[in-house]
């Protein structure tokens, strides 16, 4: 209980560091006036479908392809979420005023007007950022703030009196820069807030329409500027060929918001600590259950038990014994069923836990940043390639314990088994979002070089873990096994596989399922997380709820003389992947309104990997704290 009272205490340290320091992401800029600021547009998204667009891809005004190709650093994890942010060609400079600046005259073809009123019509948000600052829809009078605008919206036909709806497009912005002026401490400006307004006018215009800079505007002037009047809503027309004139403001504005407390405009509506809290007290209340449980089986059965069982004098009187006793000759005895299958899967197992437990660390000490989600996923890549060693090593001594030879197919298949689903799954998806043009449909090189890494790094990489694991001596077991099986006896329902395998994962999910309602929103509802520090005690708390769970099902299992435990005690724990899912589908339903077969597909399909992944390392733990427990009881015993 200590340990976990100290690391209570540090997730809140960590939490509390992460709030002031690694959330906003980057070290302050300061910026002098008149100074050249660069802005990013990221990916046209919505709520509604998982089919995001890339900004330039929305019939918006596209620069040159040379300005197009600057971007910032893309990374793997950037480019298989979409290829990175882009750079916007308007113009901010620092504390440089703007008004009624037009920025194009578009024309849009039918087919482009068609995409902008199903994007509006589906709920699509731009979204921009200056400084690695997200823009941002705020009113003070309502109290909300919300990450992006809007490309348009819809007026129902009952309030224009028209037969069908009409769609209207915002092509005027008015865009607010906060900046923290501090010059005690830095010289220039800091960026604090980057805000929007957006408005639809249906621009009036007079002069010659090939030289835009010199357009003279009847609908926007620096003494009247724009304003939203629905009866000069720019509309968008089916019939297509819509003239637009895109044009905007710029205005700075001192705040006396300090930089490290910038984002707490964008945690607003995020849970608060003392949730996190609540799901860690949660969680603690199951591992007491459970601790009293283990300890009464260690501490009296089994103490007892043993101590009974070793004064026996004579081999008649230990053969009437009954229970686990009995089954010493045969509890080591080698799974029945794909020993092979069994050791790869916690070997997978192995991998991901190891890979998990460094991007928590590397998370809490403030080398991950919640808002660059594209370095994130390229550092979770990058760990579970490098953790192949381990899932090789594991996957190898396992495999020689149940007296496997074939070690190169073993290792093989380690490499290959995971991997090779989760790209299978993406290329399915990665053709259906080619199909209808989404940004995140990544190209030939990028899978080839996700192909180059696991093919030059994580097998190898496996080979060399293989080939010591395999070197390694046989994992050793206090007892022989027997030549002839024992028989198992009749079980009943609460002793068999199928009862032991829904039961078992219950407790595991049990004990994070309030935080993983926190993850699920940040997945897909683009709310950002951030409190790592909790999340590395909830997963502490899950590792000690799998193996006092497998402990205690071990025992039931091999107290009613059934000694193959080997597969039982593994998919007991994984069986919490399940309940994952089943939760996925829960949150689908009542937290989610997406739309279209393609968009639920993504879903599934990337929450059935999570499953996987989460059942596999569960089933890993359960596996493992169960031959620890098996090794120990039966090592107590003296047997000749």
């Amino acid at each position: 209980m200590r340990i976990l009272a100290a690391a209570l205490a540090l997730a809140y340290l960590a939490t509390v560091v992460s709030e002031r320091t690694y959330v906003p992401g980057y070290a302050p800029s300061s910026y002098e006036p008149l100074e050249e600021i660069n802005a990013y547009a990221d990916l046209v998204e919505s709520s509604k479908t998982q089919v995001p667009f890339s900004y330039y891809d929305m019939g918006y005004c596209k620069p040159s392809e040379k300005f197009l190709k600057k971007r910032l650093t893309s990374n793997l994890g950037s480019k298989l979420q979409g290829g990175g942010s882009t750079l916007l060609h308007y113009t901010f400079e620092a504390k440089h005023i703007e008004a009624c600046q037009k920025l194009c005259l578009k024309t849009l073809s039918k087919g482009e007007v068609a995409k902008f009123r199903h994007a509006i019509a589906k709920e699509y948000r731009i979204h921009w950022q200056i400084d690695s600052l997200p823009l941002v829809m705020r009113s003070e009078e309502l109290d909300y703030v919300i990450r992006g605008f809007p490309l348009g919206f819809v007026a129902p036909s009952s309030l224009t009196g028209e037969l069908n709806d009409e769609y209207f497009l915002y092509n005027h912005l008015r865009i607010t820069v906060l900046y923290h002026p501090d010059p005690s401490l830095f010289s220039g400006l800091r960026i604090v807030g980057f805000e929007v307004v957006p408005f639809s006018v249906n621009h009036r215009w007079q002069g010659d329409e090939n030289d835009v800079e010199n357009l003279q505007l009847d609908t926007c002037t620096t003494i009247n500027p724009a304003v939203n009047d629905p009866s000069n809503f720019m509309k968008l027309s089916k019939e297509g060929d819509v003239p637009v004139l895109y044009t905007y403001d710029i205005d700075w504005k001192s705040s006396p918001t300090l930089w490290s407390n910038r984002w707490d405009i964008y945690l607003r509506g995020n849970p608060d600590d003392e949730i996190h809290v609540f799901a860690i007290v949660n969680s603690l209340m199951i591992i007491f259950f459970l601790s009293g449980i283990v300890a009464m089986i260690l501490l009296r059965t089994l103490r007892k038990e043993i101590s009974e069982y070793n004064e026996l004098s004579t081999l008649e009187e230990a053969q009437e014994e009954s229970g686990w006793k009995l089954v010493h000759a045969d509890v080591f005895r080698p799974p029945r069923t794909l020993p092979m299958a069994l050791s790869i899967l916690v070997g997978t197992g192995s991998q991901i836990g190891m890979a998990l437990v460094l991007m928590l660390l590397l998370a809490c000490m403030g080398f991950l940043t919640p808002t660059d989600k594209g370095n994130t996923l390229t550092m979770v890549i990058l760990l579970y390639v490098f953790s192949g060693s381990v899932a090789g090593y594991w996957s190898a001594r396992l495999y020689k314990l149940f007296g496997g030879k074939d070690w190169k197919t073993n290792t093989i298949a380690t490499a290959a088994c995971f991997p090779s689903c989760i790209v299978g799954l993406f290329i399915i998806l990665n053709i259906g979002l080619s199909s209808k043009g989404a940004a995140t449909a990544v190209s030939f090189t990028t899978i080839l070089a996700v192909f180059l890494l696991w093919l030059g790094v994580s097998t190898p990489l496996m080979f060399v873990g293989s080939y010591f694991g395999f070197r390694k001596e046989t994992i050793s077991v206090p007892l022989k096994t027997n030549q002839i099986a024992r028989i198992i006896p009749e079980q009943g329902f609460y002793t068999t596989p199928f009862f032991s395998i829904v039961v078992g994962g219950i407790l595991p999910f049990g004990s994070v399922c309030i935080e993983l309602f926190f993850i699920m929103s940040s997945l897909w509802l683009s709310q950002i997380y951030y409190v790592f520090g909790f999340l590395f005690v909830v997963v502490l708390i899950l590792v000690i709820t799998c193996a006092e769970m497998s402990i205690v099902m071990t025992y039931f299992q091999l107290t009613n003389e059934d000694y193959l435990w080997w597969w039982r005690s593994f998919l007991s724990c994984a069986s919490s992947g399940c309940y994952l899912f089943l939760y996925s589908i829960w949150y689908y339903q009542t937290k989610l309104e997406l739309e279209g077969f393609l968009s639920g597909l993504v879903y599934f399909t990337y929450n059935a990997i999570i499953a996987t992944a989460f059942g596999a390392f569960t089933g890993a733990i359960g596996f493992f704290s169960s031959l620890i427990f098996v090794r120990e009881i039966y090592g107590a015993l003296k047997v000749d």
